[in-house]
């Protein structure tokens, strides 16, 4: 989905208040307020809430309040340890009919007050929300947030008839009526309360307001991974991380189901096994022990208050992962639930069957039953595709291997894959590849019936030079002779020497550097770059991954 620049209407009455929320953000604040500002006659006022900052954020605000009368500064005399006290604070504070937040090191686009206030005055409504999105820094690539609910203009008169809206739980890209957040007593929880958003929805939603909803961009999210101190969302490392958003989703539902809207609460359980269990699951295999450990033990808790109907409601491969942790009672299986946790989905083998002949995960775990496997379209079943990426100095080679799955595949026919490189930063195809499959032989131990083929294998040569500098994902396009076309990623195989960075000719850079990896899902991936200074720079970008000293003299004679 292309992301819509907010069109300029004319000019609204000042209603608007947005209130910025800082803490030791001194770099970014002043940025945060001024794009507030530049919104137009529409912002009324901007409630700059310093959560009792120490790097002197607090006086730049001040000094940018002296020439600017819209702007009012609150000082908090205690840090708050969160989010959800200085929004309540700027709430507190608010003197216009409407209020949205702003986070400091995020800026609103142009325009966005205008589309927003816009259409809540237009229908008449408590909250107006658009789209959100996030853009990787330094690289500047963007990805839309929740995307599906902001596809065109809609006016939602009852939220429990969308429930998919609570799957849009950022509070910064809405604008909100401030009466009615007052009259309902709608609140932030107070304090160190990470992943306040997820409450505060449930709040919003369960007080059953009208929300008009626009194709418009009116939030910038940026994520800044190389940062010296990673936001909440972001800093996933510690075991406390996911406690935290498991109290949040528990007291989200929780809210929705003391409210009557049993169906929306449904829907929070169901985003919580589509969206957070599989991106946690996917980084599972990277934790220590301990972590494994404490993390099985809170999710098979945490899970243990589902019923049938919240698994059977939920996308397959959440429901997978559910149900192998319940399962069990210790960590298992972590590189498989990585591969069933991806998107798209991958189910590597083996492929066991119950002693009825049902598909289940594993001979020890028959209570996993896989028995949509055997009724779901080709073009959704979770396939899985081997790829080996062998970069040489006289022509690079990549080869595929496709899984047979319960016959399905054999049903089918595997006949083609298109293999495309895509840039990360800007989504630009670098190389699409065509090669045709063939059988590789006969086994029962991969789900294949005892005569039908294991597994299908292709190869096609790759001019890695020609894709340049850069983060390449490969993604397959996958063609069945009943006409079945699947898209999918590829399982990234680490035998010896396959993940091993490689130097080849070039004719523009003399020498490419290439690196197949694999991502945190297990997909194979690549990056390129030109000679020594390329290496220079991804040695520079590791080690801002993985917040460890820098040498910057050394960096700067590769690099020159």
């Amino acid at each position: 989905m292309q992301a819509r620049t907010p069109h300029r209407p004319r000019p609204h009455p000042a209603q608007v208040c947005v209130v910025v929320i800082g803490y030791d953000d001194a770099g970014h604040v002043t940025d945060a307020v001024r794009s507030a500002l530049a919104q137009g006659p529409a912002v009324r006022e901007v409630v700059a809430v310093d959560d009792c900052s120490t790097d002197g954020s607090a006086g730049l605000l001040e000094g940018l309040a002296r020439d600017e009368p819209r702007l009012k500064v609150v000082r908090r005399t205690v840090n708050s340890g969160g989010c959800g006290s200085p929004r309540n604070d700027g709430v507190d504070a608010a003197t216009a009919p409407y209020v949205m937040f702003l986070d400091s090191d995020d800026v609103l686009p142009p325009g966005a007050v205008d589309a927003l206030l816009g259409a809540a005055v237009r229908h008449g409504t408590e909250v107006a929300g658009g789209l959100c999105v996030r853009r990787e820094l330094p690289s500047g690539r963007e990805v839309p947030w929740q995307p599906e609910l902001y596809a065109r203009a809609a006016l939602v008169a009852d939220p429990s008839r969308r429930p998919r809206l609570v799957h849009d739980t950022l509070c910064v890209s809405k604008l909100y009526r401030t009466d009615f957040l007052r009259a309902h007593g709608i609140r932030f929880p107070e304090g160190h309360f990470p992943y306040e958003d997820f409450v505060f929805t449930a709040r919003v939603l369960a007080a059953r307001p009208r929300i008009a909803l626009v194709p418009d961009t009116v939030y910038v999210w940026h994520v800044r991974r190389g940062a010296g101190r990673l936001s909440i969302s972001l800093d996933r490392s510690g075991v406390d991380n996911w406690r935290a958003r498991l109290t949040a989703h528990a007291q989200a539902y929780d809210v929705l189901l003391a409210a009557g809207e049993k169906r929306t609460a449904r829907a929070s359980r169901v985003r919580f096994l589509d969206h957070a269990l599989r991106m946690y699951a996917r980084e599972l295999e990277l934790r220590g022990a301990r972590y494994r450990r404490e993390w099985w033990d809170l999710t098979r808790a945490h899970l243990a208050a589902f019923d049938a109907a919240d698994f059977a409601l939920a996308p397959a491969p959440g429901r997978v992962v559910a149900q192998v942790v319940l399962a069990s009672e210790k960590p298992r299986d972590l590189a498989r639930l990585k591969e069933v946790a991806a998107r798209p989905a991958r189910l590597l083998p083996p492929y066991a069957r119950a002693v009825d002949g049902t598909p289940v995960w594993s001979a020890d775990l028959p209570r996993v039953t896989l028995e949509h496997l055997l009724v779901r379209p080709v073009r959704l079943l979770p396939v899985a595709v081997d790829a080996q990426l062998r970069p040489r100095v006289r022509g690079s080679l990549l080869r595929l291997r496709l899984h047979e799955l319960y016959g399905r595949m054999a049903d089918a026919g595997p006949a083609s894959v298109d293999a495309e490189f895509v840039n990360r930063r800007d989504g630009t195809t670098g190389a699409t590849l065509t090669a045709s499959f063939r059988p590789d032989g006969t086994g029962a131990s991969t789900g294949s019936t005892a005569s039908g083929p294991a597994s299908w294998t292709a190869e096609t040569p790759v001019d890695l030079p020609a894709l340049g500098p850069g983060t390449w994902d490969l993604r397959l396009c996958l063609r069945f002779r009943d006409g079945t076309v699947r898209e999918t990623t590829a399982h990234a195989s680490a035998g010896p020497g396959l993940l091993r960075r490689t130097a080849v000719p070039s004719a523009r850079h003399g020498i490419l550097l290439v690196q197949p990896y694999a991502t945190h899902a297990g997909s194979l991936a690549l990056r390129t770059a030109p000679g020594l200074r390329g290496a220079a720079a991804a040695l520079d970008r590791r080690l801002r991954r993985l917040r460890l000293p820098r040498w910057p003299g050394l960096l700067r004679r590769l690099r020159h």
